[in-house]
């Protein structure tokens, strides 16, 4: 009985773990689907990450400088944008992603730089509100960002990509 307890106390924390895991990577799933649907200029990717409602923000600077926020309620002009054929491929790369669950909610955080074909353009942070269906899959119904030109601590392995 001593062996079977002592062998479940090692052997739980590895379970939860892995279904933590498990559960991370399905709430990165559509992050990542996004990603690609911009590098493909897939409009009918892109719109399979996102929830029917979707609401987006995007947070910089204007020209004098003063903070501004740009909202979008819709999906339809960020899937027209990405499917509007451009000559250079849409590469967004993120890093450091922080990911909390809570049931059916989550909420992903991401450092990202952006580069149009191999040239950088901005970096900033994503971040990501997340629900899983009813079907178990997630699906992104909010997405904010940040964007600036300067100041990006991009890693040494991203920006090596793109020289």
């Amino acid at each position: 009985m001593k062996i079977l307890t002592i062998f479940l106390l090692f052997c739980l924390p590895v379970a939860v773990f892995s279904q933590a895991d498990f559960e991370k990577k399905a709430v990165m799933k559509p992050i990542v689907q996004l990603f690609e649907a911009m590098q493909k200029a897939d409009s009918t990717l892109l719109r399979a990450a996102f929830t029917k409602q979707v609401t987006m923000a995007s947070i910089g600077l204007n020209k004098t400088g003063k903070t501004i926020i740009t909202h979008e309620s819709s999906l339809d002009d960020f899937a027209k944008a990405i499917a509007t054929p451009h000559p250079e491929v849409y590469n967004e790369m993120i890093w450091d992603e922080k990911i909390l669950i809570d049931g059916s909610f989550a909420q992903v955080w991401v450092n990202y730089a952006f580069y149009l074909g191999k040239n950088f353009s901005h970096c900033g942070v994503d971040a990501f509100h997340l629900l899983k269906g009813e079907d178990g899959t997630w699906k992104i119904f909010h997405l904010a960002d940040t964007r600036k030109k300067k100041g990006c601590d991009v890693p040494e392995k991203i920006s090596s990509m793109f020289k």
